[in-house]
């Protein structure tokens, strides 16, 4: 006699009354009827593509959220950078002694009658 895989799987999962076994073995009759409908496997087939075979799948879509989550930070650090150089530049432009200093700090210019020491520690 040739055994169902449903009747093999109940014999599995029930280990009980015959009561219990024979609600339980109407319920996955049911679910098993469920889920041989055209609509339930082409559903599950759809989500199956769609999540692992597409081109949008889950995979590359974490990337692509894991790459916005990047780019905004660098974003966010270079709109703090460029407001940084921005209150310098309004502070150049206001003193001129600031700008006498960043001149001959960094890029070591001098009136025509000076010489310039550099001084390692």
């Amino acid at each position: 006699m040739k055994t169902n895989w449903l009747n093999l799987l109940i014999e599995v999962l029930l280990n009980g009354s015959p009561q219990n076994r024979y609600a339980m073995k109407n319920k996955i009759k049911q679910l098993a009827g469920k889920l041989n409908n055209f609509y339930v496997i082409f559903a599950g087939l759809f989500i199956l593509w769609m999540a692992f075979f597409d081109g949008n799948n889950l995979y590359n879509q974490y990337e692509q959220h894991r790459r916005i989550r990047e780019l905004r930070k660098e974003r966010n650090f270079y709109k703090s950078s460029v407001e940084q150089l921005e209150k310098e530049i309004a502070e150049l432009n206001r003193n001129p002694k600031m700008l006498e200093k960043l001149a001959r700090e960094k890029y070591l210019m001098k009136k025509p009658n000076e010489d310039i020491y550099i001084v390692r520690e």
